[in-house]
């Protein structure tokens, strides 16, 4: 009977722990029209989003729904947010061609605008590296960086021209981006500025976005692969695997905590995670179609998306 009742006990913790790991997603609707491209979840339990579509920095309270938008300025389309050291939250902003600084307390809005010799540079994704720099790409040909303390700016050309799109840094800082166009990756010099292509093993590959895990890893969603993709710096070796389903299509990347890896898939009409420790995925749809989630981003037991293509974000939340 002793053993009988100590089975059913290991029974019962077994299904607690197997409800504790369940998923669950839930949506936020945003105003008609934003086109949410990025999004940024906040220190102070809100979430910001680019809303593209408007020319609008939204931020949504998840506890109670209540979406707040404050414009960027006359022909601002923003792609890219994030939150920096300094808890504000800093956006590209191709219609500005500028980067775009907005105060959590006051909403206030100072713009950095790019060098006039760089008016299209077509702004995407930003990402904060070592000494609190922080690091651009423009999809026309540039990356470049900004020193919040001294409002210094300077740009640079990609050696291969076009491309520059998703940018990452690593925990110790070094700041790796992903060339679209030119299916490549490459490590910015912090003290130079100078880019060293990396080249993935997959030819036109369409390297999308990247993300850093906790190892310096660097991961990468490659578009028309239809794959993800691990480059590992201390080694200088890759790993790929392919998404499943027919016709993947690899658009954004992020990766956990736990260094578990997300990416959305347009082909699939879903966010799915990657365990690279079992090499296993799981897809969660959306409930609408098309909901094209461009980026990911998130925070311990949360992961946020923007469904640019319906208006809404989304969250998978993992007790």
């Amino acid at each position: 009977m002793r053993f009988v009742a100590l089975s059913a006990a290991l029974v019962c913790l077994a299904t607690a722990a197997s409800v504790t790991k369940a998923e669950t997603t839930q949506y936020f609707p945003v105003p008609e029209g934003a086109g949410p491209h990025d999004v940024a979840p906040a220190p102070d339990g809100t979430v910001w989003y680019t809303a593209q579509g408007q020319g609008a920095l939204g931020r949504l309270d998840p506890k109670s729904g209540e979406v707040k938008q404050i414009p960027l300025g006359d022909s601002s389309a923003p792609h890219g947010v994030i939150v920096g050291p300094d808890g504000a939250a800093w956006v590209t902003d191709g219609g500005l061609n500028a980067i775009v600084r907005v105060d959590p307390a006051t909403l206030e809005v100072k713009t950095f605008p790019l060098p006039d010799s760089y008016d299209s540079a077509n702004l995407n994704t930003p990402a904060f590296g070592k000494g609190g720099v922080l690091w651009f790409t423009g999809q026309n040909g540039i990356y470049g960086s900004l020193d919040p303390a001294t409002g210094k700016m300077s740009v640079y050309e990609d050696p291969e021209g076009r491309g520059p799109y998703g940018i990452t840094a690593t925990p110790d800082g070094t700041v790796y981006y992903a060339s679209l166009a030119g299916s490549h990756i490459a490590r910015i010099d912090a003290e130079t500025g100078k880019a060293t292509i990396i080249e993935p093993p997959t030819e036109d590959q369409g390297a999308r976005r990247v993300w850093s895990d906790s190892k310096g890893r660097i991961w990468v969603s490659e578009w028309r692969s239809g794959q993800v993709s691990a480059y590992d710096p201390a080694s200088d070796t890759w790993r790929s695997w392919r998404l499943p389903g027919d016709g993947p299509k690899t658009y954004a990347v992020y990766v956990d905590n736990k260094d578990k890896v997300w990416l959305t898939d347009f082909g699939a009409n879903a966010i799915v995670r990657f365990d690279p420790e079992k090499e296993t995925f799981k897809s969660f749809p959306s409930d609408r179609d098309n909901a094209d989630v461009r980026q990911l981003h998130g925070r311990p037991g949360e992961v946020w998306g923007a469904e640019s293509g319906t208006d809404r974000l989304v969250v998978i939340r993992a007790e």
